[in-house]
């Protein structure tokens, strides 16, 4: 996952730190959004792969892709994410957007600020963080990185974030985990349905306006990230052993001592 190593901790990009914003206030969305086709997230080939089809039913209606009434000032094309509601919008026009269901960054994993889309990959590889590698060493295997596939964390496709040309490490992209799409799931990265990226893949041409809202809901007003992990604090070295001195052999008894000898004088 990446290249401004002091930041990173998922997936994304914003402002420096303390730029301030134009707008304010949060764009309205409509309480009466459209209806849903279920038919799109039926089960796919796509690219060599297979996309398993999403039980909608199972899904709660708003998180399923859908254009919804949306008033903003906004560019077409501008990606607006709401982790307070789990989505994100697709600006199309001045009081529209396509409006797609996400899972955001877990406790301690959030941020809000401004981004800019900088690439995009099919079905991308995905390398974890040195950061993650630390917290779950069950993952030190692709440390240099897991190739694209249904298991891979970042699902069909990644649409990769910069702020002012800094990769900070943040993407919106696919994942294997359905479920988790609706909650606070993620490192900080933005997760999608598959069949959602895929949409959104398509629609996005590259150097879009990418803003994150604060986990409240409100328009930041500058870019607020993860605090730093603190380094894993390492054991004290176990103290060297102390090597016990060699034992003194035993010597065999001396012998006996035998008596002197006696000298008689005999006459010739």
């Amino acid at each position: 996952m990446v290249a401004a190593a002091t930041a990173m901790m998922a997936l994304g990009a914003c402002v420096p730190e303390g730029m301030m914003m134009a707008t304010s206030a949060a764009p309205a969305a409509s309480a009466a959004p459209a209806t849903a086709d279920a038919t799109e997230y039926a089960a796919r080939a796509d690219n060599g792969f297979s996309v398993p089809a999403i039980p909608v039913d199972q899904v709660p209606p708003q998180y399923l892709r859908q254009t919804v009434a949306y008033t903003s000032d906004f560019t077409p094309g501008t990606i607006v994410i709401d982790p307070s509601q789990k989505v994100l919008y697709y600006v199309t026009g001045p009081k529209s957007a396509v409006r797609y269901g996400i899972a955001v960054g877990k406790e301690g994993f959030g941020w809000s600020g401004e981004a800019n889309v900088a690439e995009k990959k099919l079905w991308p590889t995905w390398t974890p963080p040195k950061e993650m590698i630390a917290r779950k060493p069950e993952l030190a295997k692709w440390e240099k990185g897991q190739p694209g596939g249904p298991t891979n964390p970042l699902g069909a496709r990644a649409i990769y974030l910069n702020t002012n040309g800094v990769d900070y490490g943040y993407r919106i992209h696919g994942t294997p985990e359905w479920k988790s799409i609706g909650s606070n799931a993620s490192s900080g990265c933005i997760r999608m349905f598959n069949q959602d990226v895929i949409d959104l893949y398509g629609r996005v041409q590259g150097g879009e306006r990418v803003i994150v809202l604060t986990s409240t809901g409100e328009m930041p007003t500058k870019l607020t990230l993860p605090p730093k992990p603190k380094a894993a604090t390492p054991k004290p070295a176990a103290p060297a052993a102390v090597e016990a001195p060699a034992a003194t052999p035993e010597l065999p008894p001396l012998p006996a001592m035998l008596p002197p000898p006696v000298f008689t004088t005999t006459t010739l």
